[in-house]
């Protein structure tokens, strides 16, 4: 049947765009009979990316059983970019199929791998274009055999129930696999010499005392004697520890193997079914296998397989039901050496949910990472779905926890909203989008664009004349998300600024501005419509997925005790009620409102008087017109070790506007403080009254009012908002008593 199909290959690939064929003959691989090998050369016809390139493959064809067939394709193209660094792998196998109404049929899977030779910077650049690649190329290859075959429907392939039902969920120990292990040269001359000795013993009959032996005591009498049950001891010891190697792995599961999901919510099933060439150390001989899966935190084990390169599992294994939906899949094949040693890894992998289908997911080849897996080319064949039991409600409940990290309500989006998300990156039909925003993303020129999140990724996507730019990475992909003070260069808007882990994102190297000294990758976003809003939501989902299970479960119980405070999403003004806000400073000064004005208009009186309460690298944009007479500033600075012990940046929005009650001005100031405990819970928030003084007009009157705006509550809010009150309460004092000195010594210094 696969010679058949393979020998009409020649025609079908010109049909597909490729010429220049020449198929070598098939010849027996090293002599083995039961495995055939032969070369293919072609001509890849052009695309819109690359040129017509010449291909070369290598097919190996394998005969599985009577009725399952398997071809690998090793494809090397070494005249695309990097083509001498790596090589695609596809693995062609032809199973009987199991159609619901009955009738005869074939499964065919497709598996590919890539395989690096050499090391490169380039490897996320290689493995997308190759994905894409391969994706066209499979599409057109599965219409030219619906050409020639019957294609089943999706109501005809079995379920996923149908598929593992035929997978045993218990272990497969049996007195077969018992027998293979201690079937050895080990186990079989410790028996023939025990025998041996126990007939001797037995056939000789008591002797006397000879030499140093008295009664009771029966010394060897020969060195031939001596010698034999030195071996006999040894070859005992051995055998002793193969029986208590065997027993620990054999009961060696972990308390995770075999449960069931528990719950409502995200449920994933990995079906193990078999290795392929596990690695092995040359000193130990054959390994012992076993996987650990972890997904969210929850770890699953295998059974241990001793002594098999190719071991055959058909386990299933399940997670209990996760809140949100899981992103990756981290895959570890150990060599069991008992439960108090260190275990060996003969390889790992991570397979990412968001760039494999169902399809793909529910019947993949996985190659395995790490020195001893990619010597000895191990494959683990995984069965994977993700399903989730709760429906809508799942989402729902996902959202309402989200509002309380966020701080705002977040609206489930509608059908059609995330058909578009989803098909603008290419993502599964389970990933749902939450938030986008209206920003610039900052490399050597601002791009506008809008950022997208999602309960699994942060993406972005913009489209400039034709010219589109969109990536996307992981949320568990961030490593720290920084809040740059605005400055001249940003035009007075703060920074986010977004780092990866090194090695991670590498697809989305493309939007990066910087790699820094560590190999991580930097993205800056700017200019959001409401900064406050955007960075509040981004951190609180990336929050939530770097949490361990009890973290999280710590902050839920938070918020059972104490109820969280939202902010309303369309509050664009920084004005608080007067209500909220308490007067913590009050004073008659001796000078005019003018020049008490000074200490906010960004000159040498501001900088003096804040540099000598404690800010340094104090910064001022200059003021500019948001409203008529309505004028809007920001402000950064760092706190000297005198002033916070903590330190850290201070990064401030003003906004005055005259008061026509009083012909004063007022100032309300929105203070973030930042690196210090609990800064992210909080703002701070000040109102300056300065009005004429009824004394006289060389006299005004200064009232300073505080309110602490809670983003979300914690245990310790009422002890927070007492510190800043006291503390701020002495700083104003301080700072309009040096305003008053400092006017008062300019004005007798200019009389003078």
């Amino acid at each position: 049947m696969v010679c058949i199909g393979f020998s009409k290959r020649k025609k079908k690939t010109q049909n597909l765009g490729t010429t220049n064929v020449q198929e070598g003959p098939w010849t027996w691989k090293n002599g083995d009979m039961s495995c055939l090998t032969r070369v293919v050369t072609y001509t890849k016809a052009a695309t819109k990316l690359i040129k017509a390139v010449n291909a070369i493959e290598e097919q190996t064809y394998i005969r599985v059983s009577r009725k399952e067939f398997a071809i690998l394709v090793s494809v090397s193209t070494p005249e695309v970019p990097y083509g001498n660094s790596f090589r695609i792998e596809l693995l062609y196998k032809i199973m009987p199929g199991e159609a619901s109404s009955g009738e005869e049929s074939s499964h065919l899977v497709v598996s590919w791998g890539i395989v690096f030779l050499q090391s490169t910077m380039m490897k996320g650049m290689i493995e997308g274009g190759a994905r894409q690649g391969l994706k066209e190329s499979l599409v057109q290859f599965s219409d030219q055999l619906a050409l020639n075959f019957k294609v089943l429907d999706k109501a005809d392939l079995p379920d996923k129930e149908h598929l593992l039902a035929t997978l045993q969920t218990e272990d497969q120990w049996n007195w077969w696999q018992t027998i293979t292990y201690f079937w050895n040269f080990t186990v079989a001359s410790t028996i023939f010499m025990f025998l041996y000795v126990l007939v001797h013993i037995l056939r000789c009959g008591p002797s006397l005392p000879q030499g140093l032996e008295f009664s009771g005591l029966e010394l060897p009498d020969s060195f031939g004697e001596l010698i034999t049950s030195g071996i006999l001891i040894i070859q005992l010891q051995r055998v002793y520890n193969m029986v208590s190697h065997f027993v620990q792995a054999r009961f060696q599961m972990g308390t995770d193997h075999g449960l069931k999901a528990n719950g409502d919510g995200w449920v994933l099933t990995v079906a193990l079914i078999e290795g392929v060439d596990l690695a092995s150390l040359e000193s130990e001989g054959l390994s012992d296998p076993y996987v650990v899966f972890t997904c969210n935190g929850q770890t699953r084990s295998s059974s241990v397989k001793l002594q098999m390169p190719d071991p055959l599992w058909n386990e299933i294994l399940e997670f209990d039901a996760m809140e949100e939906p899981p992103s990756v899949l981290h895959v570890e094949v150990f060599d069991f050496d008992g439960p108090f040693d260190q275990d060996v890894s003969l390889g790992h992998a991570e397979i990412n949910f968001l760039k494999h289908t169902s399809t793909e997911l529910a019947d993949m080849w996985v190659m395995l990472e790490g020195k001893l897996a990619q010597s000895s080319q191990s494959k683990l064949h995984l069965r994977i779905f993700l399903d989730n039991n709760n429906g809508v409600e799942t989402i729902k409940e996902y959202l309402e926890k989200m509002e309380k990290e966020v701080g705002k309500k977040l609206n489930l989006r509608s059908p059609q909203r995330n058909s578009t998300f989803q098909k603008l990156f290419a993502l599964p039909p389970e990933e749902f989008l939450i938030k986008d925003f209206t920003c610039y993303l900052k490399r050597k020129m601002p791009l506008q664009g809008r950022l997208f999140l999602s309960a699994r990724i942060l993406g972005f996507h913009a489209n400039l004349f034709g010219h589109k730019t969109k990536f996307f990475f992981l949320w568990e992909d961030i490593e720290e998300i920084q809040v740059l003070p605005p400055s001249l260069a940003t035009l007075g808007s703060p920074t986010l600024v977004i780092i990866l882990r090194r090695g991670r994102g590498l697809d989305a190297r493309h939007g990066a501005k910087t790699q820094d000294e560590e190999g991580r990758l930097r993205f800056h976003f700017q200019s959001f419509v409401s900064f406050s809003a955007a960075s509040r939501t981004i951190k609180a989902l990336w929050r939530t997925r770097i949490l361990n299970p009890y973290q999280k479960e710590q902050i839920s119980e938070e918020h059972e005790d104490q109820e969280s405070f939202v902010i309303l999403e369309d509050s664009a003004s920084i004005l608080e009620d007067e209500e909220k806000m308490s007067r913590i400073f009050s004073a008659e000064l001796p000078i005019k409102m003018k020049s008490v004005m000074g200490i906010f208009d960004g000159g040498n009186l501001e900088h003096k008087i804040m540099q000598r309460t404690g800010c340094m690298n104090y910064e001022t944009t200059s003021w500019e017109q948001v409203k008529p007479d309505f004028f809007e500033r920001h402000v950064s600075y760092q706190f000297n070790r005198h002033v916070s012990v903590f330190g850290g940046e201070v990064t401030c929005t003003q906004q005055k506007f005259p008061n026509t009650n009083t012909g004063g001005w007022t100032v309300i100031e929105v203070m973030a403080l930042h690196s210090v405990p609990f800064a992210d819970h909080f703002h701070i928030h000040f109102r300056y009254e300065i009005e004429k003084s009824s004394l006289g007009d060389c006299a005004c009157k200064c009232d300073a009012y505080i309110g602490i705006m809670w983003l979300k509550s914690s245990k310790f809010q009422q002890r927070i908002n007492r510190n800043i009150t006291a503390k701020f309460n002495l700083r104003l004092k301080e700072i309009f008593e040096l305003v008053q000195k400092e006017i008062l010594l300019m004005s007798q210094n200019s009389h003078g």
